[in-house]
């Protein structure tokens, strides 16, 4: 089921406002497990790291995001326009 464009705009702003800093969170505490089990590590690795984590939440949520900066395509034309 495709969501609407008001939807999809309310659900942009519920991600970026809620989901993405937990994200962010849970990112970090991650990277701090990982370099405490495994004594520290290389600053490569830990940049690898953010860089997957920081692409990956994207993925999933691509249709969400998806026109949302665009103009309301259901909306009607304004007098002057149609």
């Amino acid at each position: 089921m495709a969501l609407s464009y008001k939807a999809r705009r309310r659900w942009a702003l519920v991600v970026l406002l809620i989901g993405l800093p937990v994200y962010i969170v849970l990112a970090v505490t991650l990277t701090d497990w990982l370099r405490e089990r495994f004594d520290g590590l290389n600053f490569l690795v830990e940049l690898l790291i953010f860089v997957v984590l920081g692409f990956l939440w994207m993925l999933p949520l691509r249709s969400v995001f998806l026109g949302v900066g665009k103009a309301d395509p259901d909306a009607p034309l304004p007098p002057d326009q149609g």
